[in-house]
Order: C-alpha cells, then structure tokens, then sequence
C-alpha cells in the first residue's frame, strides 16, 4: 500500500498534466525529462541541421552539376531562397491563428519535406522553386524558434544553453556530413538517394514531436502585432549588417571552394564535417564566455576576426594563396559566426517579455533586407572581381564591430546601448 502511495504521489502530477491541453513552464518541470521544453528546443536543434547541412553540403555541386550554374545562376538561386526570410515578418500575422510551438514544427516539417524532393527538380526553374518551399520552411522554423528559446529559458543560463543548442545543431550537421565522406564515394550515392534520407529524417522528427509534446505555455503572453520599438534600434542595426554580411558566406565562400579550387562532394562536407566538429566542441565554451564576458567583448571579438577573415579571403584572389589557406580560413569563419547567438542573449535582456515573438520576426526581416537583393548583385561583381566581393564584406564586418561597441557591459531595459550625452534619449545610462 505504501508503495502503491508513494508511486500515485510521484505520478500524480505527471498525469494531471497529461489531461491539459496547455502547461506552463513551471508546471512543465514535472514532466520527464524527454518531454520538458528544453528537451523540445535540443531534438529540433538537432532535426534542422540534419536536413539544411545536408542540402548545403551537396548544394554547389549539384547545381553546377545538374544545371550549369554559374556565379549569376547562384546569387539569383540565394536571392531567392532569402524571400521568405525578408517575409518572415508574416509570423506575426499566423500566431493569431496558430500557435508559436506548432507553427515551428510545421515549419520544420515543410523543411525536411522539401530537401527531401530536391533532386528530383534539375534544372534552374524547378531547383528555384522547391528551395523557395526549403527557404519558408527554414526561415519560419527559425524566427519561431529564435522566439522560443528566448520564451523558454531563463536569462541566467540563457548563453549556456544557447551555446549547448548550437553544440547539438553542430552534432547533428557532423553526422550528416560524416555518413556523406564514408558512403558518397564508396557507395556511389546519387544526389536523389541522400537528399531523401535526410529530408525524411527532418520530416519524421518533426512529426513526432508535433503529437509527442504538449504545448507549453509561457508566462508572458506574446504581443500579436508589429513591434517596432526605438530603444530597440541598435539591435536593429546589428541583424542588419549581420544579414548582409552573412549571404556572402554563405553563397560565395563554399561556391569558391569548388569554383576555383575544384572541390568534389566528399571534399565539400568534409571541410564542412571540420567546421561542426570544431563547433560541437568550442559552443559550449562560447555559451560560457558569453556569460562571464558579456555580449559586447564576444560580439567585438568576432566582427574583429570575420574583418580579419574577409580580408585573408581577398587575398586568396589578390596574392594566389592556395587551398589550405582558403580551407582553413572557411573553419575559422564558420567558428566566429557561431558566436553570433550573443546577438540573442542582447536582445533578451533589453526586450519587454511580451516583445520577443513579434521582434524575432521583425528582426529576421530586418536581418534579410540586404538578402534580397545582394547574393543576385554580387553575382555579377563575382564575375568581374571575387576578391572585391570579399573586401565588401570586410567593410560589413568592420561596420558590425563599430556598433558592437555600443552594447553596453550590463544591457537591460533602459539601458539599450551607449552613446554621446547628445544624442542619448533621455533616461538612458551610459552604461
């Protein structure tokens, strides 16, 4: 009998909460472990990057490939796949209808559904238009998880969990990208085949944790209408030049690999299969420096070393320097870039809590302004010069690491960034 007590004493609450269509994150704690929120943002952390580095890994050299791209063809691909980003500011408009946890896992779900059917469009037409379906389902995953994140976790261990979810996004892009350099040459794996499985398992996992997880509730009901705030202003500034300065990374950085450098698949995801490693290992510490240091001395560190890095790349076209300096650098740059959550540890110490759904999405729009319009633009400077696409971007990075500088050592609410006594609003500290 006591056994029998003591087990409905342990349960009880467990159960209860079973029967509730909604449960708060306090409540939440009595759930098992697998099922508490935290436990929801690491498994999608883990399900996105399976798909997205999957599709990213073999992305150069099937368009190249399958439809002849050219820089052109590749800037107006990424151009596009940056729409949905630049509408992400549409998130707003559906949680009245929909819920933030479900939408993300439709989201998702449409992410993994579309990079598994890739292949089977090969040609520019039909490649633009199943990455514009990859991009939605991409671009709406991530504003509404960025909002989760910072709904969910408390802002004492915020950067350190951050850093553990960047971790776990890093472990599972290491062993997509591992199962590609093992198995693409030895068993001649077909573009079709890999980008399959890997969809798939993005699909799959999103739909067990649609119908395996209750809908958590936060203690701050989201506002559900345009947020745009003045005291918000330099964190605006900040996703703005992030945005620009990130599409030349990310479309030109691994597209010179194999332009210029003539990497194969296998060769591609193994500098990627680097890159995660290096992060799976280093997130964690980064989470961890972000706590001690504060936003502003990590955010100033890495627009210091991606000025540094967009420098070097120039160089690659100005000096002929070879592959192991282009290689090497790409590492470097894909580990300053992981530091970039320190943006979101800013943003959730300064923001009003009902703020955070509808300024994620703001701020992903924000952040693809530039996107828009730049990958296609630069595609024909790529033509004429490579090396000053990278010079560009150096100037971005330097742009960045001068606003970095006005965060101030202990951001919050009133205190939003440092500035001239001048043009300071009025109230605001220096520090």
């Amino acid at each position: 009998m006591r056994e029998k007590m003591l087990f409905k004493s342990r349960t009880g609450p467990y159960l209860r909460l079973m029967k509730r269509s909604l449960i708060s994150l306090d409540d939440a704690r009595h759930l098992p472990l697998w099922r508490r929120p935290e436990a929801l943002l690491f498994l999608m952390a883990f399900a996105m990057p399976v798909a997205f580095a999957t599709w990213n890994a073999l992305l150069n050299n099937f368009v190249i490939e399958a439809a002849g791209f050219t820089g052109v063809e590749i800037g107006w691909l990424h151009t596009v796949r940056e729409i949905p980003g630049f509408l992400a500011i549409g998130v707003i408009a559906l949680i009245l209808f929909v819920r933030e946890q479900v939408l993300g896992l439709v989201s998702l779900l449409m992410l993994g559904a579309a990079t598994a059917v890739t292949a089977w469009f090969p040609s520019f037409g039909g490649i633009l238009a199943v990455t514009m379906l990859s991009s939605i389902g991409f671009h709406y995953y991530e504003t509404v998880n960025q909002s989760l994140q910072l709904q969910w976790l408390p802002k004492e261990r915020a950067p350190i969990v951050l850093g553990r979810l960047l971790a776990a996004g890093s472990a599972a892009s290491l062993i997509a990208y591992g199962l590609l350099v093992v198995t693409w040459k030895t068993f001649d794996l077909s573009y079709n085949f890999v980008y399959l499985v890997s969809g798939g398992f993005t699909a799959v996992v999103a739909l067990f944790a649609l119908f395996a997880y209750p809908q958590f509730e936060a203690p701050n009901p989201q506002s559900k209408k345009l947020v745009l705030k003045r005291r918000y202003g330099l964190y605006y500034a900040l996703q703005f030049m992030a945005g620009a300065r990130r599409q030349i990374f990310v479309v030109f950085a691994a597209f010179m690999m194999v332009e210029r450098f003539g990497f194969q698949v296998h060769e591609v995801t193994a500098l990627f299969l680097i890159n995660y490693l290096a992060n799976m290992i280093v997130a964690p510490f980064m989470g961890k420096i972000v706590f001690l240091k504060g936003e502003r001395f990590v955010l100033v560190f890495e627009y210091a070393g991606l000025t540094l890095v967009f420098l070097a790349y120039g160089g690659i076209y100005w000096l002929g320097w070879g592959v192991v300096v282009a290689a090497g650098l790409y590492v470097i740059d894909h580990m300053l870039f992981g530091l970039a959550f320190a943006l979101k540890t800013y943003f959730q110490k300064i923001a009003d809590p009902e703020d955070i759904a509808p300024t994620a999405a703001v701020a992903f729009t924000i952040n693809h302004i530039a996107a828009v319009f730049l990958p296609a633009l630069l595609g024909y400077l790529w033509l004429a010069s490579p090396g000053a696409v990278f010079g560009l971007a150096a100037g971005m990075a330097m742009t960045s690491l001068c606003l970095a500088l006005l965060i101030p050592r202990h951001p919050e609410k009133g205190n939003e960034w440092r500035i001239l006594p001048l043009v300071r609003p009025a109230g605001t500290p220096a520090e």
